[in-house]
């Protein structure tokens, strides 16, 4: 009998209750995608933001990043300190290798700069640069990874263009320092390396492409490694090496493991070592890479953590307000269905019926009517996502079978939470005032 009368509602009220399913298929819907691009959403963001350069520098040990980059003496035991180049292969072997996307060393050295081949005089002094451009590597893993700095630099200006690690007598210079020199397109210049007794080391290079970084290495020259390693007489060694690494938001064991991984508990080092924490990361690269220190580029990694932490919170505060808007849309719906069917509710209560039946009867046929709903809201949230997914990050978002028990419980929630104001007024009604039309 009580299923036989929950039929006839729903026949009956058909026209309302596909209203409530659409409501909740919308709250659904939007919660599924939502929640899907959620948990999905922190690698695409630091995908994202790994084109915007690197976020971890490597150098040698007791060397200083400040003078690294803004340039020490020879021979005042800050700049003289090297990384080998053979064993930066090594970086993609470590625990987190595929959180890897790029890295480029660089050896810095100071250069004499002189317009034009043949003899000339000496029109200032550059820093001179060298680097991978677009480097093939071959991996201790037997792998092969195409990396370098085109691809950590992607956002750089150019006119002309890149050149390649083949491009040994090729040079880009920096925006400033063409305008500084005059340098253009095409033109030839000559690089010695500066210091007395170093005039054999004269080299002529064509410039290739001038760029627009929009800081300091607007003012620098950059050359293949292998052309500066020769120039400089530095085979195999470099100063630096820049890397973008996909990582974890730092949080508080993250900080107590960058200031010192040895006190942590044995448990708390497991869980540190085994998270994408850019300290972690820095830590096993250190294993690797003989004399080394990574440090991180703290601006740009806590960047990314604040911003994926916002877009996270963004998308949560729009899933909740989705959720509020379905559960008074239901509220307004179904107290509506309750006042047209007061008559038949207060009938009900006349013959003998109890609030708590009576309730039953409104709930079940509010769930029934949600998990319909529910359901295609579900399905249409997963269209939803991968729409975001390609509209925004130009791919696929994961389908997480995690939302599945999430939407489920929210929609009961929601609908049940509609439901409370329609229950009230039914436990409101009384029959004989019902009936004589009061």
């Amino acid at each position: 009998m009580f299923w036989r009368m929950v039929r006839g509602a729903l026949f009956r009220q058909r026209g309302k209750m596909v209203m409530v399913a659409f409501t909740i298929a919308l709250g659904s819907s939007l919660a599924t995608a939502m929640l899907n691009v959620m948990f999905d959403v922190g690698d695409k963001v630091n995908q994202e933001l790994k084109t915007y350069g690197a976020n971890i520098n490597i150098m040698p040990r007791g060397a200083s990043l400040l003078d690294d980059l803004y340039g020490a003496s020879e021979g005042s035991g800050v700049s003289d300190k090297y990384l080998y180049e053979a064993e930066l292969g090594k970086i993609k072997t470590i625990f987190w290798a595929f959180n890897i996307v790029d890295f480029s060393p660089y050896l810095y050295t100071r250069a004499a700069l002189l317009k034009g081949a043949g003899p000339a005089l000496a029109e200032g002094e550059v820093r001179l640069t060298g680097t991978w451009f677009s480097r093939r590597l071959d991996l201790p893993t037997g792998e092969t990874l195409l990396t370098g700095m085109k691809p950590l630099k992607s956002w750089w200006d150019v006119s002309g263009r890149w050149i390649t690690d083949e491009d040994t007598d090729a040079v880009m210079a920096g925006r400033e320092a063409a305008r500084r020199y005059g340098i253009s397109l095409g033109d030839t210049v000559s690089l010695r390396i500066a210091g007395p007794g170093r005039e054999e080391g004269i080299r002529n290079f064509t410039v290739k492409g001038i760029f627009h970084a929009g800081g300091d290495e607007d003012e620098y020259i950059y050359a293949p490694l292998l052309s500066v390693q020769e120039l400089a007489g530095k085979p195999g060694l470099v100063n630096r090496v820049e890397l973008s690494a996909l990582t974890t938001p730092d949080n508080e064991l993250s900080r107590r493991a960058a200031q010192d991984p040895k006190s942590l508990s044995i448990k708390d080092w497991e869980t540190w070592y085994c998270t994408a924490y850019v300290s972690a990361i820095c830590y096993q690269i250190d294993e690797v890479l003989t004399d080394s220190v990574s440090k991180p580029i703290r601006q740009v990694a806590e960047s990314e953590g604040a911003i994926l932490e916002k877009t996270q919170l963004l998308m949560f505060l729009i899933t909740v307000l989705s959720l509020a808007g379905s559960a008074l849309g239901i509220s307004n719906l179904v107290t509506a269905d309750v006042m047209e069917r007061a008559s038949e509710i207060g009938l009900l209560k006349a013959v003998g019926a109890c609030d708590g039946p009576v309730s039953r009867l409104v709930l079940t046929e509010v769930l029934i009517t949600g998990i319909a709903g529910g359901a295609i809201g579900y399905f249409a949230g997963l269209g939803f996502a991968q729409i975001i997914g390609h509209t925004v990050f130009s791919s696929a978002i994961a389908i997480k079978p995690a939302v599945i028990p999430l939407v489920a419980v929210l929609v009961f929630l929601v609908t049940m939470a509609g439901s409370i104001p329609s229950i009230k007024l039914l436990l409101s009604l009384r029959p004989a005032e019902v009936l004589h039309g009061r």
